[in-house]
């Protein structure tokens, strides 16, 4: 199966190197690899055009938007960059992090897994990071059938049928809704373990908890749905703030119109599956 990986990259000097490097040594390598330089002010475009002199596998596109380090469109609307530079000849494309640090046999799996059953349409390891004594730890907020958006594998018909990814905080979770939705799964492999060299969330802040609200809206939720997934990011995180600057982001989000990523009848199915997941860890 061939593919293509795109890298958002902002200021990863510290890490870049590491990512690229463990892409060349992958056992089935991509067709390849577009790093988007999305406005980075330290040397990360210096080590970018290295690995472009030395190995014809990347590519590199510079864009220019907001300095910010914020999650949501910024990172999406750089991949789309990378996705404009593509053509249609893949199997599967991957959105990647630069700050990740993939297992040999990262893609030779994911191919396996794509081969082994049509119908899955996005697939992925598992983010571990680095604690104080050195030890690589599983870190993975939400339920063990997501992956997380630093390394998200998509089948090309599911990319499709999903139009794309959505310019907007929440992208990596509407993502995988509207692949249910258009009947394709989701597929996690345990003995995928990614090294994700910077902790999440380190470089979001209250702005950010602001758009998670704003995206439970974009996403229909409903208030009463987008309360309690705020309530359980607030106990996980242990921070009471989180859940009232959800809410907030939700009704500015409301009381502004904005428009929705999705459609009424995706909102319905949406609904219908949160709740269906809600009653089925209560009872």
């Amino acid at each position: 199966m061939m593919y293509y990986i795109i890298i958002p990259a902002h200021n990863e000097e510290a890490f870049i190197a590491k990512t690229l490097n463990s892409i060349l040594h992958q056992t089935k390598k991509p067709k390849q690899v577009i790093i988007v330089n999305d406005n980075s002010t330290d040397t990360t475009e210096v080590i970018i055009d290295q690995y472009v002199k030395k190995h014809s596998i990347f590519k590199k596109i510079n864009t220019t938007s907001s300095t910010k380090h914020m999650p949501g469109s910024k990172v999406v609307n750089a991949f789309n960059k990378g996705l404009a530079a593509t053509d249609n000849d893949y199997d599967f494309i991957v959105k990647l992090d630069a700050d990740i640090i993939l297992p040999e046999n990262y893609f030779e799996k994911i191919i396996s897994i794509f081969k082994s059953d049509e119908k899955i349409g996005i697939a992925g390891g598992f983010a571990y990071e680095e604690d104080k004594d050195g030890k690589w730890k599983l870190n993975h907020p939400m339920n063990k059938d997501h992956v997380r958006g630093a390394f998200k594998a998509y089948r090309k018909s599911c990319f499709i049928q999903i139009n794309g990814l959505r310019s907007a905080m929440g992208w990596d979770t509407v993502d995988e809704l509207l692949a249910l939705y258009h009947n394709f799964t989701i597929f996690t492999d345990n003995n995928l373990r990614v090294k994700h060299l910077r902790p999440t969330g380190n470089a979001y802040n209250k702005q950010a908890k602001l758009l998670q609200g704003q995206a439970m809206y974009r996403m229909r939720y409903g208030f009463t749905i987008s309360c309690i997934a705020s309530l359980k990011m607030a106990l996980k995180q242990k921070k009471a703030a989180v859940f009232f600057d959800n809410l907030t982001g939700y009704t500015n989000a409301k009381k502004e119109k904005l428009p929705f990523l999705v459609t009424p009848k995706e909102g319905n199915f949406i609904r219908d599956l949160r709740w269906k997941n809600i009653k089925h860890k209560l009872f």
